[in-house]
């Protein structure tokens, strides 16, 4: 299972993020459930794994290091996407994390839902509110 390991950049008011391989001691990890957008929006495995710097201009990036702020106040160093953390060019890898997805999100610390249409300050209880009326 690849992890993104999520880190405070010194003195930059930015996060570092890259991936990490574990097998059989993972470590506590966030999870987020997400709609995804056109695929040239999404942040890849390839750009991680190659450090591409076009990845941080992408829409996707925004939910990516929301993600991974999010993790971090809630003391976690490591979080997982689906749309970066599958190589889905190798379909032997795409296949099985087809097949574990349901018990790595069961295995998350924390499953965290990014609601790219829902405001912050949205008051969820009301009959008409934006999280009520969400896609």
């Amino acid at each position: 299972m690849y992890l993104l390991r999520i880190s405070e950049n010194d003195g930059l008011d930015e996060l570092d993020v890259c991936l990490e391989l574990h097998v059989g001691n993972i470590p506590r990890y966030a999870i987020l459930s997400h709609r995804w957008g056109p695929p040239s929006d999404e942040v890849t495995f390839q750009d991680l794994m190659t450090k591409n710097p076009t990845a941080k201009l992408k829409h996707g990036y925004k939910k990516l290091i929301s993600c991974c702020a999010q993790a971090l106040q809630y003391g976690l160093s490591y979080a997982w996407v689906d749309t970066c953390c599958i190589d889905k060019s190798s379909s032997a890898e795409l296949s099985e994390a087809i097949n574990s997805m349901y018990s790595w999100y069961k295995a998350s610390y924390i499953c965290f839902a990014y609601m790219e249409d829902v405001w912050f300050s949205t008051d969820v209880s009301l009959e008409n509110s934006e999280f009520r009326k969400s896609a």
